[in-house]
């Protein structure tokens, strides 16, 4: 079982009911879902920079990418409709509780200048979103094979009904937030 579920379930669980008094167990916020994205700009004109982009994406999460295309032609952009333009993987379960842990345990505290992050990411519905501006934070990156830098936007999905409560939870977890 992977550590951050067992933190969870021993620690921060009975702590979330206790602060909002909260009776029945199912109202206790938890995380349901974690999405990782990368957009890859170039991709329209430099293929190869997507298969770097989903190579990579699967060494950090453990999971095949879907590739993610257009939706509307751009001109501005050179873009035109179904070309891919990034990909994403939606992680559940026992890989989320890895992931987030391989997150806040290695990959945050190896950005340069960190001071935790920002404590206002969250959306008004417990859903917290945060960008990496580049995935060397990552162990599991091969550094040869990335060519300039790759961005990711990781979403985290809560069932927490306020923001209050997310952020509680995500505390509990052990994420840095840093001070107002």
């Amino acid at each position: 079982m992977a550590r951050l579920l067992t933190t969870y379930q021993e620690k921060v669980f009975p702590a979330l009911q206790k602060e909002f008094g909260l009776t029945n167990p199912m109202q206790v916020p938890k995380i349901e879902k974690v999405t990782c994205n990368i957009g890859v700009g170039e991709a329209s004109r430099n293929a190869k920079m997507l298969d770097v982009a989903v190579e990579q994406l699967t060494n950090i999460t453990g999971q095949k990418p879907v590739i993610r295309r257009a939706r509307k032609s751009i001109a501005a952009f050179k873009l035109r409709e179904g070309m891919p333009v990034g990909c994403k993987v939606t992680l559940r379960g026992q890989r989320m509780y890895e992931f987030l842990d391989r997150l806040i345990s290695i990959g945050l505290p190896r950005v340069r200048d960190f001071r935790g992050t920002s404590p206002t990411a969250f959306d008004g519905r417990g859903n917290y979103t945060l960008g990496v501006k580049d995935i060397l934070i990552f162990p599991e990156v091969d550094y040869q094979k990335v060519e300039g830098t790759l961005g990711m936007n990781i979403t985290i999905t809560t069932t927490a009904p306020t923001d209050d409560q997310a952020r509680a939870l995500l505390v509990g977890l052990g994420m840095p937030f840093r001070e107002r």
